[in-house]
């Protein structure tokens, strides 16, 4: 049910909803390993489907490819090539998730190459996430340098006392626990389900917080459950506590569970893989989580890069509105020409009307 962040998304989803109206391919789906759905052998049960299902997926199919043409039209119009003739076709082949080739129906290779695009986005997901935040954190210490050159001497001072005041409170913090931990569940145990933390059990844990009942735990349903840790770290309230942080926290604990725990690499947490992790030395005796302010985001060579390539983007900024500036003024003068001709023109008509016809 949770967004995938894919731009193709809306469309996953669909195929997948309808596909599981479907009785006979919602059973090999469900005992189906996650390895041999990869290799594409899921795929080939859709020649099985019902026809009202087919019919419903060549619908969505000819919708995606028709976005996907708008899209492009939409990119070729921004760009300035209104006039120019647009081969979707070749401009089609981008969007690997879909054949092409064949805009009309949904086949074995489209349901093939839907699941393969995905597995492969979703697996690097967090990895461009790590990127973005990275380029976050850069961003947020380049402002900051940027700002101190701004000021005086004693302005600069202060400024720093004040940063290292607000890294030093929000450094000072309760414990925050090992997330997945048995600790840490049994805080959420007591504090967040208002049980008695002796009576804390693993399987009745993950039935109430397995919110949609359908026997996973999926990455928001085990998002919801560090909200307790996190709070230790941050409040909206305070001026040290940066919110873009917090939820980077919060998907640096969803994935390390998720890569303790997640056994198949479904991205889905199954209650025989939850119960098999809390018997695990990890659960019962994890090591010390570290949070974020533990762990500098960005390294100085990687700064550095990021410094330099600031400044190229400026200085090809400056050059552009440099020629900008310099065609302003090369049309500025043309058509100050064009006046001073025009106003030579408007003179000689007058003279000329001046002249006594003979």
């Amino acid at each position: 049910d949770q967004d995938t962040g894919l731009h193709y998304d809306r469309y996953l989803r669909e195929v997948i909803d309808f596909l599981e109206k479907d009785q006979h391919f919602r059973e090999k789906l469900h005992n189906t390993d996650m390895e041999d759905i990869k290799r594409g052998k899921l795929a080939k049960e859709l020649d099985f489907v019902s026809h009202h299902v087919r019919t419903k997926l060549d619908e969505l199919k000819r919708q995606e490819v028709s976005r996907l043409r708008t899209l492009i039209k939409a990119k070729q119009d921004i760009e300035g090539g209104n006039d120019i003739a647009v081969d979707h076709q070749v401009l089609l082949k981008q969007f690997e998730y879909l054949n092409h080739m064949n805009p009309h129906t949904f086949e074995v290779e489209d349901l093939d190459r839907l699941i393969k695009s995905a597995t492969k986005d979703l697996e690097n997901y967090d990895k461009e996430r790590h990127e973005e935040f990275k380029r976050y954190e850069m961003m947020k210490e380049h402002e900051r340098q940027e700002h101190l050159k701004t000021l005086d001497e004693e302005g600069r001072m202060k400024e720093e006392e004040h940063y290292e005041e607000m890294k030093k409170k929000h450094a000072d913090h309760p414990k925050v626990n090992h997330p997945g931990s048995k600790d840490q569940l049994k805080e959420v145990w007591e504090e967040a389900d208002g049980l008695d933390p002796e009576d804390f059990d693993p399987k009745t844990f993950f039935n109430l917080h397995d919110t949609n009942g359908d026997g996973f735990f999926d990455e928001q349903e085990l998002e919801a459950l560090f909200t307790k840790e996190l709070e230790k770290i941050y409040d909206p309230t305070n001026e040290e506590d940066d919110m873009v942080e917090m939820e980077e926290e919060r998907l640096r604990m969803r994935e390390h569970v998720m890569n303790e725990v997640d056994s198949n690499k479904d991205r889905l947490v199954s209650l025989d893989e939850f119960l098999v992790a809390t018997k695990k030395k990890e659960f019962l005796e994890p090591d010390s989580w570290e949070a974020l302010e533990q762990n500098q985001a960005y390294t100085e060579e990687e700064m550095r890069e990021f410094e330099e390539q600031l400044a190229r983007q400026e200085e090809d900024l400056n050059l552009k509105a440099a020629d900008l500036q310099k065609q302003r003024e090369d049309l500025e003068r043309q058509q100050e020409q064009l006046n001073a001709q025009k106003i030579e023109l408007q003179q000689v008509t007058e003279l000329i009307c001046l002249v006594p016809a003979h």
